[in-house]
């Protein structure tokens, strides 16, 4: 069938009934060009995926023409490069380096400014008017991964923030829009579907919109479907049309192809596991390898270690408190009444790895894991998570 064919046995695009939640549409590229004017109409700062310096990035992007178009990639431990996929697809590309928290708790942020006059000081706490961002392109592993951080610091979707609660957090998360897209091919350090996060995004991970991308030679559609109240009058001013059995069959497919591309997989029950080997020798082991550089714990998109510095002018007038990012690989992040309690690489990646898979659910309720697998991709020396369990569960005493 050629394009012509497929859009005739397709019909026209229009503006029939009015979107419902969970109800399937089809969007071709004009729709999806549409519905970057409307997000950007309604006052929405978009957010999606782009090429930077050689890796997919996600930064600020205003039509489709700035998505990574035709691009796919490869990866595997410590290794990254992209490469040349279906010319026509926008979402063909797996994770990179960066993640969604960069914009939902930002690496550097003020938290307040202290001025002294006269013989006493004020103190005001910084809370700016955050923008509305809408989050293009959030793949089901990165859904999960905003939930895990909703728990850390506080927020509820459906109730606002909690009792005690981050409120800088809230503020930007309480204005996001999430349009996600399901996973039309996984990488070699995928293990989305072990942590139950991917390759298709659940109702329950908390999408305004979703959509599953079908791009080949003869065809570039979008099945797509309202998650919340919010989804829906978006796409209801969007030109459309209502999906049929072979567009559902399609995507599909994609879904199917997705999933038995995932190769790599975490060990069942691994929070009891570490529990149980805190003193195995593979921690020593991992050492010798680790350089204790944080690439992963920057690029994880759950992590959220962070420290707090005081900048003070020279003229003793001014003071300000900035919180920054940091990481449990830093030796001084565990200074503690003079002196560092974790010092050894060892402890160190102890302390990363069982928080992460273990701990967490004691904190939280969750994995602090989503199975996206950029810690594996970003280490320089290609440590492997998914790896590291399986030694210790196969070699513990």
């Amino acid at each position: 069938m050629n394009k012509t064919q497929s859009k005739t046995a397709a019909g026209s695009h229009g503006k029939d009934a009015a979107v419902s939640i969970g109800a399937k549409i089809v969007l071709d590229e004009a729709g999806i060009a549409e519905l970057f004017g409307v997000l950007a109409k309604v006052g929405y700062e978009t957010v999606g995926p782009c090429v930077r310096d050689g890796a997919v990035v996600y930064d600020k992007i205003s039509s489709p023409k700035d998505l990574p178009i035709g691009v796919s990639d490869e990866q595997s431990g410590g290794q990254y490069r992209l490469t040349k996929g279906t010319p026509n697809a926008y979402f063909e590309y797996v994770v990179g380096p960066t993640s969604w928290k960069k914009y939902l708790f930002p690496p550097r942020q003020k938290l307040l400014h202290v001025t002294h006059k006269d013989k006493g000081f004020t103190v005001k706490t910084v809370l700016k008017d955050e923008k509305p961002y809408a989050f293009v392109g959030v793949r089901p592993c990165e859904l999960a991964a905003i939930q895990i951080q909703d728990k850390v610091f506080g927020y509820d979707p459906e109730n606002g923030p909690a009792e005690i609660a981050d409120p800088g957090y809230c503020a930007r998360r309480s204005k996001v829009l999430l349009i996600a897209v399901n996973c039309s091919r996984a990488g070699k350090n995928c293990f989305c579907a072990s942590m139950g996060t991917g390759p298709q995004a659940t109702k329950e991970q908390g999408y305004d919109i979703l959509m599953t991308e079908i791009a080949d030679r003869d065809r570039h559609d979008f099945i797509v479907e309202a998650g919340t109240k919010r989804g829906t009058l978006v796409l209801d001013v969007l030109s459309r049309r209502k999906a049929t059995e072979n567009d559902l069959r399609a995507a599909e497919n994609v879904l199917a192809r997705a999933r038995r591309q995932i190769s790599k997989a975490m060990v069942p029950e691994v929070d009891k596991l570490l529990k149980k080997n805190l003193e195995h020798p593979r921690w020593e082991d991992v050492a010798k390898r680790c350089l204790a550089c944080a690439n992963c714990t920057m690029a994880c998109p759950t992590c959220f270690c962070n420290t707090v510095e005081e900048v003070t002018e020279l003229s003793g007038d001014h003071s300000e408190r900035w919180r920054l990012w940091d990481s449990c690989f830093s030796i001084d992040f565990s200074y503690i009444h003079g002196g560092a309690i974790r010092r050894e690489v060892s402890s160190r990646y102890r302390q990363w790895m069982t928080h992460k898979l273990s701990n967490w659910h004691d904190q939280f309720g969750t994995s602090g894991c989503v199975g996206c697998g950029r810690c594996i991709t970003w280490c320089p020396v290609g440590i492997d998570i998914t790896e590291e369990a399986k030694a210790i569960k196969y070699t513990s005493r």
